[in-house]
């Protein structure tokens, strides 16, 4: 029997969008041969639906696609397995069922529901508590989703009651390092029953969050035996059942060889851009582009995610940017091939300063000033978001939104962040591996100090460490948790580690009002990194 996996990006909340996708690719299967086609977790909604589940019209909605799928593809000769919230006696489960003939021939419930990261599954769901093996074409397969598969109890209980295959539907979102962990993952789960597993994941941006695809097949010893691409949609088919001798070796690379994680980091960044303008409606994306690397790195992203028509960059250069600034930002804008703007903020700048010159009578000059340069340019690209419909995209990184340098309603004013969880230091690691393909980032961009250019000669090392040690203490008390005595353990400097974690903590009221953004790592502020703004400890 042929198996098609459906590695679709679905979008949230659109139940008959999505339905019409399911349809679109279980005919096409059954062109290319296949009598079963495999789709992601909550196939229907999108994932995650978040409080989009408490609206009754969902159920309701939900339950027509269902009908409506079974119906039109009663006499075709393709099943589905598709997955969707099932509401039962007041109670909502997160759902796979198999569809063919025109009815519903099995359903499971999942029976492992995440509640940590970014998964809030307790929240909407009641965990599932029976194994369901389903037959089709004398095939035995047992049913699972995600969560499930990263416990040994649901993948047993599907072998022991009969299971020769294991499907698992996903909604697995990407983190750097992620695919890896899957396969080995898969594997372990694969020769522990000694049962083949088929695993299909979701792809495309969804908020912060970026499904990576990468769907699998492992054979009873844990072997890959196909990989779909990664951060594209596929419909790939594989066979059913898998005849040990039959199985040649895999002629699939690994996740490893295939590619470094610049590359992975790289594409769900664009694809994240891509969709989050795409099924918001905007009109494509501008932004602020300095002569700085994070600017750079944010146009290039944009361009290779949108197309260089769809994205506007501008200059606004104050009495501070050097004209190598200047110089850099528009060879980049013509290498890229977009249309760029000079929009000089002096005249906002003076009339701020002279509105304010009463108010400031005595006082000292300090960062209010250099905030307000940064809130002119905001001013000024909100207004031009505003009048073309295009996204406004901030530039700032991760290191930047960790110790709070950046400007509230200024450089942080936007609506998408797309490199918010990208470190300085991987900034520039992203720029050179993107250069590898042409210079498209100027390399004095990537070699000269960083600056904000809101002051004479100003760099980022006259008020933050070298960005190689912030980002590893970063990395220490953010990503692991590391208390400040575990770092001076290590060898940090007592007093900077103080600093550095002073900062963090003082500026999460900072990091809640910044715009969503890709997440690339395991602990991203906003959905991983909970914290209260009012605290002490």
């Amino acid at each position: 029997m042929n198996l098609a996996l459906a590695q679709i990006n679905t979008l949230v909340g659109d139940i008959q969008g999505n339905a019409d996708l399911v349809l679109v690719s279980a005919r096409e299967a059954r062109q290319r041969g296949a009598r079963l086609v495999l789709f992601p977790e909550l196939t229907l909604t999108g994932y995650p639906p978040e409080d989009l589940l408490f609206r009754p019209e969902l159920d309701r909605q939900v339950e027509a696609q269902l009908e409506r799928i079974a119906a039109e593809l009663a006499d075709s000769g393709v099943a589905v397995v598709i997955g969707y919230p099932r509401m039962l006696d007041g109670k909502r489960f997160n759902a796979a069922g198999l569809i063919d003939g025109g009815r519903l021939l099995a359903e499971y419930h999942k029976a492992q529901l995440p509640n940590f990261s970014v998964f809030d599954e307790k929240r909407y769901f009641e965990p599932g508590g029976e194994p369901c093996v389903a037959h089709i074409d004398g095939l035995r397969l047992g049913l699972s989703i995600c969560e499930d598969i990263w416990t040994p109890q649901a993948a047993a209980q599907a072998r022991a009651a009969g299971a020769e295959v294991l499907l698992n539907l996903n909604a697995s979102p990407f983190h750097a390092g992620k695919a890896a962990e899957r396969e080995q993952l898969l594997a372990e789960r694969a020769r522990e029953n000694a049962m083949p597993i088929v695993y299909v994941n979701l792809v495309g941006g969804q908020d912060e969050l970026v499904f990576d695809g990468g769907s699998l097949l492992v054979d009873a010893s844990g072997r890959p035996l196909h990989r779909s691409a990664r951060f594209v949609e596929a419909l790939d088919l594989i066979s059913l059942p898998i005849a040990e001798s039959r199985v040649p070796e895999p002629r699939v690379p690994s996740p490893e060889s295939r590619s470094d994680e610049r590359a992975d980091i790289y594409q769900a960044l664009v694809l994240g851009v891509r969709d989050y303008v795409r099924k918001n409606g905007f009109q494509g994306a501008l932004l602020g582009l300095s002569g700085g690397i994070d600017s750079a790195l944010v146009l290039t992203i944009a361009v290779d995610a949108l197309g260089a028509n769809q994205v506007e960059a501008v200059m606004m250069p104050s009495r501070y940017t050097a004209q190598m600034s200047n110089d850099d930002a528009a060879r980049q804008a013509r290498a890229l091939g977009v249309y760029c703007r000079a929009i000089p903020i002096e005249p906002a700048f003076v009339a701020f300063q002279q509105m304010l010159a009463g108010e400031f009578a005595g006082l000292a000059t300090d960062t209010t000033e250099e905030n307000i340069q940064a809130r002119c340019r905001g001013l000024v690209l909100m207004a031009l978001s505003n009048k073309s419909g295009r996204i406004l995209l901030t530039t700032g990184n991760k290191s930047e939104m960790a110790v709070g340098y950046a400007t509230l309603y200024g450089d942080m004013a936007g609506g998408f962040a797309p490199i918010k969880d990208v470190p300085k230091t991987l900034v520039y690691r992203l720029a050179n591996w993107r250069n590898r393909d042409g210079e498209v980032i100027p390399q004095r961009v990537i070699d000269r100090p960083p600056s904000a250019e809101l002051r004479p000669d100003q760099r980022d090392s006259d008020s933050l460490p070298d960005y190689a040690l912030l980002d590893d203490i970063l990395y220490r008390y953010i990503e692991l948790d590391q208390c400040r005595e575990r770092m001076v353990e290590d060898g940090f400097d007592p007093a900077l580690v103080a600093r550095v974690t002073r900062l963090v903590d003082s500026n999460e009221y900072k990091r809640r009002q910044a715009p969503p953004g890709v997440r690339i790592s395991r602990r991203a502020f906003g959905r991983d990194r909970r914290y209260p703004i009012s605290r002490k400890i």
